[in-house]
C-alpha cells in the first residue's frame, strides 16, 4: 500500500538522486493541479489540463508527488494521475508506482517531514502527528482516488458539464466559503470524499460542498466524489 503522507517543506535544494536517468515524457489522465511543492497545503501555480504531456524530473521515494515541467514552469503532481508508457509495454503505467519500470529518478528534498495515515490508529492521531511535524497543517482522512477516481471522473463528466459558471449551486459555493481542510491525495473531478468527512448541503439540490486542499469542491450526496471544482 502506498504511504499515505501530508508534507511539510523548508527553502531547502531540491536534487535529483539519479542523475544518468534520463527525464520521463508523461501524460495528465485528468485535469491536475501543478503545485509549488509536494504536498496538498502547497501553492497551486497552474493546472495541468488532462491529456496535456509532461516532463517528469523524479518522484519522492516514500510520497506520492512528482515533480514535473509543464510549458515551462516546473512544480509538483500527484504522482497517481500522471501515465507513461514503459519500453515494451502497450500500455501506459501510473508513473508513481512504477517508477522503478518507468526509470524515474527519485527526487530529495530537504527539512521534509512526513506523517502516514497508515501508521496512524485514528484521523485524530494522523492529525497531532502533522501538526507536530510541522505540517501547518492537519490532515483530516484521504481522498478516495488513483486510478478509479479517473475512470469515475469520466463517468461523472456529464453531471459536471450541467454545473456551470452561472449555476446557483456554484454561486452558493462562491457566498459560502468554508474552513479549509487537507486531506491526503489531490483534488481531482470523481475523487471520493471519505465517510466520516461531514459535508455541507447546498440547499435545494442534491449536492454538498467542501474546501479541500484549498479548493472548493461540489460534491455528490449519493456517491461523495467530487463532481465539480470551483475554481
Amino acid at each position: 500500500m502506498n504511504k499515505r503522507s501530508i508534507l511539510a517543506f523548508g527553502a531547502a535544494a531540491i536534487m535529483a538522486a539519479a542523475p544518468a536517468l534520463a527525464q520521463v515524457s508523461a501524460t495528465a489522465a485528468t485535469d491536475l493541479n501543478l503545485r509549488a511543492g509536494p504536498g496538498p497545503d502547497q501553492e497551486i501555480l497552474s493546472v495541468i489540463p488532462a491529456q496535456n504531456a509532461v516532463t517528469v524530473d523524479g518522484c519522492l521515494e516514500a510520497a506520492n508527488w512528482c515533480q514535473v515541467s509543464f510549458e515551462g514552469t516546473q512544480g509538483w503532481a500527484y504522482g497517481d494521475y500522471l501515465t507513461a508508457t514503459a519500453e515494451g509495454q502497450a500500455e501506459p503505467l501510473v508513473v508513481f508506482e512504477n517508477r522503478e519500470a518507468l526509470q524515474v529518478p527519485v527526487i530529495v528534498v530537504d527539512n521534509v517531514a512526513t506523517t502516514s495515515t497508515d501508521t496512524a490508529e485514528t484521523v485524530d492521531e494522523a492529525a497531532d502527528a502533522a501538526v507536530s511535524a510541522g505540517a501547518g497543517a492537519a490532515i483530516a482522512g484521504a481522498l478516495i482516488g488513483g486510478p478509479l477516481a479517473i475512470a469515475a471522473g469520466a463517468a461523472l463528466g456529464a453531471a459536471a458539464g450541467t454545473i456551470g459558471d452561472d449555476d446557483p449551486a456554484v454561486q452558493y459555493v462562491r457566498d459560502n466559503p468554508t474552513d479549509n481542510i487537507y486531506m491526503d491525495g489531490e483534488v481531482v473531478q470523481g475523487a471520493g470524499i471519505p465517510e466520516g468527512v461531514d459535508l455541507v448541503a447546498i440547499p435545494e439540490t442534491t449536492y454538498s460542498y467542501l474546501t479541500v486542499n484549498g479548493l472548493p469542491v461540489i460534491i455528490d450526496n449519493d456517491s461523495r466524489q467530487i463532481v465539480r471544482i470551483v475554481r
